[in-house]
C-alpha cells in the first residue's frame, strides 16, 4: 500500500500519469548492469541495451550476482538504468574537454562514481566522497574493483569542500532523498512520510550549498534525486538557481522507444508526442530537469538537472582562486606532510603498471600510484580525509614486492607482469571465499589467478600450501547454491 499522502500529490503534478506510475510501481523493478569496458570487450548478447547508455545492459531477471566471479573482477557493475543517465548528461555538457577535475559528493556505494570513473578518462580526476564511515569503505571497494586508478575516495562532511575554493569542474550530487522513486520496496515505503520528505529538501539544499564553493565559476552541478517529490527536485534546483544566479542547461533526450515488447503493461503518458521522449521534462521558474517514471521507462524512479555556475562572483574570502596548488597556501590543517613522487618507488613500479612518474610515492610504508600528480594529491589530502589515495601497488618485505589487491583490480597492471593462473568457476569461487585451493601444474611464487581472462588476485603458490591474497574483507560469506548461470 503506497502512502495516501503521497497518491493525493502525484495526482496533481501535471507531469506525471498517476495511474499509471501506481500500476508499474506495482510490478517488479528491472535489472540493469553497466559494462567495465576497459576490462569486458567482449561482444554483449542477448541483452537489450539501456536506451541512454551504450555500456548499459537490461537483464531478463535479477541474478545471484554475488556468485559471480566477474562481479568481483569489476567486469560490471549492477547499477539502475535510470540513474545511468547521470552518465549520459555529464557526456552531453562536459563534451570535448579533457583534464577535469570532477567531485561526486555522494557517492557510495559506487554506481555514478564508477561511472563517472571510465568517462573522465586516465587524464581527468575523480573526487568520491561519502560522508558515512561504513559507506565509504564500501565506496572504496567498487572503487578498487573498477580499477582505473584515477580515483581518490574522500570521508568527508560537504562543508569541507569549502577548503577547495574554486577547484572542480564539476560536480555530481545524488542527493539523499525520500526514496519515492523506490516504492516497489516496502522498505522505501515504510521509511516514507511527508514529515521526512520535507527534512531531505532542508538536508539537500544545505549539502548543495555547502560544497557550492568549490565549484569552478562556469562549472557545472549535476544534481539527482530517486524521488517524484517538487519540493526534493525542481523547487530545490529553481531555488539554488535563485540564490546563486545558476543558469539551467538543457539536454538532448533519447528519442521515444516502444517499451510494450519488453514490458508489458507499460502505458502511454497523455503528454507523449511521436518522436518525443520516455522520459519527462520537468520545467519550473526557468529552470529545467528531467523525470524518469515507471511505466514510461524502465528503470526506477529518478529526477536529474544540471545548473552552470555564473562566471562572475562576488569577492570574498569563500570565493578566493586556486591560483597554483603548488604552493600549498591555505591548508585546511588535515595533513602535514606533503608527497613527493619516489625515484625508487617508481623503478620497482614501471614493470608492472602504466603509472607516470610523477604520481609513484611511498606512502605509509607502501608504493602507491596516486590518482592524479603528488602535489596535487597533496594539496588536496591537506584538506580531506582521504581513505583511498589511488591504486596500491604493493609493499616491499625483505626486498620482495608482495603485490596488493588494488593492482590486481587495476586496467594499468601491464600484461605478463605477473606468472598467470586461470580457474574454473569451483575454484574461481574457491579463491573468493578464502578456501583451499586445489589447483596442480601452478607455477610456484607470487601469481595472478584469472576467470575467463580477468583478473581476480594473488596468491602465493609455497609448492606445499597455496596462500590466498584476496581482502579478508570482501570474502564471499553466503553459500552458494547450485545450479547458477553466468550473466556475461
Amino acid at each position: 500500500m503506497l502512502p495516501s499522502e503521497f497518491l493525493e500529490r502525484i495526482r496533481t503534478q501535471a507531469y506525471i500519469d498517476s495511474v499509471g506510475l501506481v500500476k508499474a510501481l506495482s510490478g517488479p523493478a528491472a535489472t540493469s548492469v553497466r559494462i567495465n569496458v576497459r576490462k569486458w570487450s567482449q561482444q554483449i548478447n542477448g541483452y537489450e541495451r539501456v536506451e541512454w547508455e551504450p555500456d548499459g545492459f537490461y537483464l531478463p531477471g535479477r541474478p545471484l550476482f554475488t556468485a559471480d566471479p566477474l562481479f568481483h573482477a569489476g567486469v560490471y557493475y549492477p547499477q539502475e538504468s535510470s540513474s545511468m543517465f547521470a552518465g549520459e548528461m555529464f557526456r552531453q555538457l562536459t563534451a570535448g574537454k579533457d583534464g577535469l577535475r570532477v567531485l561526486d559528493l555522494c557517492g557510495a556505494p559506487g554506481g555514478k562514481s564508477t561511472h563517472l570513473a571510465h568517462l573522465v578518462g586516465d587524464d581527468g580526476l575523480l573526487v568520491a566522497n561519502e560522508v558515512i564511515r561504513s559507506r565509504a569503505a564500501v565506496l572504496a571497494e567498487n572503487i578498487t574493483k573498477w580499477g582505473t586508478g584515477n580515483v581518490m575516495v574522500t570521508n568527508a562532511d560537504p562543508s569541507r569542500f569549502a577548503l577547495l575554493p574554486d577547484f572542480f569542474d564539476v560536480i555530481v550530487a545524488d542527493a539523499p532523498c525520500s526514496g519515492e522513486g523506490m516504492f516497489r520496496s516496502p522498505v522505501a515505503v515504510s521509511e516514507w512520510s511527508v514529515h521526512n520528505a520535507r527534512l531531505c529538501s532542508e538536508r539537500q539544499r544545505r549539502i548543495v550549498m555547502e560544497a557550492w564553493p568549490s565549484l569552478k565559476p562556469g562549472g557545472i552541478l549535476i544534481y539527482s534525486t530517486c524521488t517524484f517529490n517538487p519540493a526534493e527536485n525542481e523547487e530545490n534546483i529553481a531555488w539554488l538557481a535563485s540564490v546563486a544566479g545558476a543558469r539551467s542547461l538543457p539536454v538532448t533526450l533519447p528519442d521515444a522507444k516502444s517499451l510494450s515488447a519488453t514490458l508489458p503493461g507499460v502505458r502511454s503518458h497523455p503528454g507523449s508526442i511521436p518522436g518525443g521522449s520516455n522520459i519527462v521534462p520537468i520545467r519550473f521558474s526557468g529552470i529545467e530537469g528531467y523525470g524518469f517514471h515507471p511505466g514510461r521507462i524502465r528503470g526506477e524512479g529518478f529526477f536529474i538537472a544540471a545548473l552552470r555556475k555564473p562566471e562572475a562572483l562576488l569577492k570574498g574570502p569563500a570565493h578566493t582562486r586556486v591560483k597554483d596548488y603548488r604552493k600549498g597556501a591555505g591548508s585546511g590543517g588535515h595533513r602535514k606532510e606533503s608527497l613527493k613522487p619516489s625515484k625508487e618507488a617508481f623503478a620497482l613500479t614501471a614493470p608492472l603498471a602504466t603509472f607516470g612518474s610523477e604520481r609513484v610515492v611511498m606512502l605509509n610504508g607502501k608504493i602507491t600510484a596516486l590518482a592524479t600528480e603528488a602535489a596535487l594529491s597533496s594539496f588536496i589530502g591537506e584538506r580531506l580525509p582521504v581513505i583511498k589515495w589511488g591504486t596500491m601497488i604493493g609493499e616491499l618485505k625483505k626486498n620482495d614486492l608482495v603485490p596488493a589487491h588494488d593492482i590486481a583490480m587495476s586496467v594499468r597492471m601491464r600484461e605478463g607482469a605477473w606468472p598467470v593462473f586461470p580457474l574454473s568457476l569451483e575454484q574461481a569461487l574457491s579463491y573468493l571465499r578464502l578456501e583451499p585451493l586445489k589447483v596442480s601444474s601452478m607455477p610456484e611464487g607470487r601469481v595472478l589467478v584469472t576467470y575467463r581472462g580477468v583478473p581476480l588476485g594473488f596468491v602465493n603458490n609455497l609448492g606445499t600450501r597455496v596462500n590466498n591474497g584476496y581482502p579478508q574483507g570482501w570474502r564471499i560469506r553466503m553459500e552458494i547454491p547450485p545450479g547458477l548461470e553466468e550473466i556475461l
